[in-house]
């Protein structure tokens, strides 16, 4: 017995008109795709647009404005503030002194008694005039100031900060070389001090090194005035810190 339908062979063919006189045809469905365990599988995660801010409250506010008027060249984050800055000891800025005083000294007694001294040398002419080394020598000591200075300016500018959430040291090792280190808290793993001879027993002060977990990187930082008492207070905080509980000044 023969069916009314097409065969499968004969789906170009129409199998009805419509009521204006168009073919209608029959087409058979795909088949749908068989799903498989091991089939990998598309998954779209959205995430929302009005994230949160942590709230900051208004203690964290005042002492993080107050840090930023104190030192507005250090870069904190919103809720960061500034705890305790490190002084380093003047002793470390003796020798610059020290040699600037002398070479000072120096030029101005050659310039009084260059007299004296073209005599001994037994100098005759220009050479003999004193006003020949004035230029020499204000241009000399002009230097020698102008080098202690940039000693003082790059030993000041090396400096160390602690705040609530990272160490942060700048680093100043030319007149226009500087950069910037900063080690969460979280990441310290060990801390100490160190005075080596009578001179830093006597003068208090010394070199302190902080140590990083992961990669062991080590910083140093040296001629702290009072290391030790540093020292104590970073520990205190890295303890608070790691602890969740608030953080004094």
């Amino acid at each position: 017995m023969e069916s009314d339908q097409p065969s499968s062979s004969d789906y170009n063919q129409p199998v009805a008109y419509d009521a204006d006189g168009k073919p209608l045809y029959a087409h058979p469905l795909p088949p749908e795709p068989v799903k498989t365990d091991n089939q990998a599988q598309a998954v779209y995660i959205t995430q929302p647009t009005d994230l949160k801010k942590p709230v900051i409250s208004d203690a964290i506010k005042l002492k993080h404005n107050r840090s930023k008027q104190v030192f507005p060249e250090i870069d904190l984050g919103e809720s960061e503030y500034i705890i305790s800055a490190v002084q380093r000891h003047p002793i470390g800025l003796f020798v610059p002194f020290a040699i600037g005083v002398l070479f000072i000294a120096v030029s101005f007694t050659v310039l009084f008694n260059y007299d004296l001294i073209a005599k001994s040398l037994q100098l005759t002419g220009d050479a003999a005039n004193p006003s020949v080394i004035i230029f020499p020598i204000i241009a000399f000591i002009t230097a020698v100031i102008l080098g202690t200075y940039i000693a003082y300016y790059i030993y000041i500018n090396n400096k160390l900060f602690l705040t609530n959430e990272n160490i942060i040291q700048e680093i100043q090792r030319g007149l226009f070389s500087k950069r910037e280190q900063i080690v969460n808290l979280a990441n310290i793993e060990d801390v100490s001090y160190g005075q080596n001879g009578i001179v830093q027993q006597i003068f208090s002060y010394g070199s302190i090194r902080i140590t990083t977990e992961g990669n062991g990187t080590t910083y140093r930082f040296s001629c702290v005035a009072n290391p030790k008492e540093y020292i104590a207070a970073l520990n205190n905080t890295i303890e608070t810190f790691r602890s969740g509980r608030p953080i004094d000044e």
